[in-house]
C-alpha cells in the first residue's frame, strides 16, 4: 500500500511513476511528482520505482489569471 495524494492506493512490484500515472489515468500535460518529499524529474518517471509504503504526491500544475 502507498499513499497517493494523501489517500491509500494499491502498490505492486515494479511500479514506476510512469506506470502509476497511466493506471490512475493522470494525463495532464504538466504533472509534478514527489516521492517522500523528493521531486522526481519527468525524464525519470519510467525509471523511478515506487516502493511499498512510499508517500507519493502527483500534482497537476496549471496557470491562472
Amino acid at each position: 500500500m502507498i499513499q497517493l495524494n494523501n489517500r491509500p492506493s494499491e502498490w505492486f512490484e515494479n511500479l514506476t511513476v510512469k506506470k502509476l500515472l497511466e493506471i490512475k489515468n493522470y494525463t495532464f500535460p504538466n504533472i509534478t511528482v514527489k516521492i517522500n518529499d523528493v521531486f522526481i524529474p519527468d525524464s525519470e518517471y519510467s525509471s523511478t520505482y515506487i516502493k511499498d509504503g512510499d508517500n507519493v504526491l502527483a500534482i497537476h500544475m496549471f496557470g491562472g489569471g
